[in-house]
């Protein structure tokens, strides 16, 4: 594998035909972008492992793994999925297209390749591919500034890992969708962001808070919501943040909201939030067993605060994962 590497974006061309990937890589490099090339399928994979790749441009027909295999696996692991992956190919017939579709390819090129038309679908990709970047940055920062906030108190240590861990288990068994899923995990981490406006002398007050410490806490979920809004990606997150404070009987906070009006990915979120707080240890008390940490919150559920039909589904995610003895 031949590779020229710089600061633009990185191309990776992969075509057991020399003439191919030398007439490529000299279109490509003429318009200053940085070229991998691989022989085959394999060394294609393998290249994406050791290399930042930005666009994928794979031949269809190629030894060890063809191009339909490659793109498989890179939209299948989440470190390339988002690498934009041209099939270029002298097969025309629309089976064909359907099965690159299939396999999660972004684009195509038809063999001889048209070098308008080559750079035109390029730039047209890396640009989208630079919003992405963009869009994940953001996230990152967001899931880093979360991460701050919860690593400032000791006895929450791992705390955001172990509510996606829950969550995502539980909006499973209750059969939400992948996008809700998602929101799920998303949501594990940044749900307290809005704590960054949150003075540490209340955030970490060992005592009760006084009324008006109270009302600056309950702020938390406002701004949360605020902090994390400009990102479109976020659109089911914002209402885990906002609302997981609510209760059943609308004496929750921000909003008052009652029963189902409450989005059920908030709901879920506020049984784990709580089902973890309970069976980890804390500064006045020790962690409590599975069952106690479930029995009292089902008692709070019959008070009016928590949403006992989901409760009991988390019972189910618990016994799944062997939390909980079953007898």
């Amino acid at each position: 594998m031949r590779e020229h590497e710089n600061d633009s974006p990185n191309i990776l061309v992969a075509d057991d035909s020399e003439a191919s990937r030398d007439l490529l890589e000299t279109l490509l490099r003429a318009e200053g972008y940085s070229v991998a090339c691989a022989e085959d399928g394999q060394e294609a994979l393998d290249a994406l492992r050791g290399q930042r790749v930005d666009l994928a441009l794979l031949d269809v027909v190629m030894p060890r793994a063809s191009g339909f295999d490659v793109c498989q696996a890179m939209k299948a692991m989440p470190e390339t999925r988002l690498i934009p992956v041209v099939l270029v190919t002298g097969l025309h017939s629309a089976k064909d297209r359907i099965h690159g579709i299939e396999c999660g390819a972004d684009d195509f090129l038809k063999k001889p390749v048209s070098k308008e038309e080559l750079l035109a679908r390029v730039h047209s990709l890396l640009r989208i591919k630079h919003f992405t970047d963009e869009l994940e940055s953001a996230e990152s920062v967001l899931f880093s500034l979360a991460l701050s906030i919860e690593g400032k108190d000791p006895y929450t240590d791992g705390h955001c890992k172990r509510l996606a861990s829950y969550s995502m288990a539980l909006a499973e068994r209750l059969g939400l969708s992948e996008e809700l899923q998602v929101a799920l995990r998303r949501g594990a981490t940044v749900h307290d962001i809005g704590k960054v406006a949150v003075p540490e002398s209340i955030l970490l007050k060992p005592g009760p808070l006084t009324l008006e410490e109270r009302t600056v806490m309950q702020q938390h979920t406002i701004v949360g919501e605020r902090i994390c809004a400009p990102l479109k990606s976020f659109r089911h997150v914002l209402p885990i943040i906002r609302h997981h404070h609510e209760k059943q009987d609308g004496s929750g906070y921000p909003d008052g909201l009652r029963g189902a009006a409450i989005p059920v990915t908030a709901r879920i979120l506020q049984v784990v939030d709580i089902y973890d707080a309970l069976s980890t240890n804390r500064p006045y008390r020790q962690a409590l067993s599975p069952q106690d940490a479930l029995g009292i919150m089902r008692e709070e559920a019959k008070r009016g605060w928590w949403d006992e039909s989901i409760i009991n589904e988390f019972e189910g995610v618990l016994q799944d994962q062997l939390f909980v003895q079953t007898a």
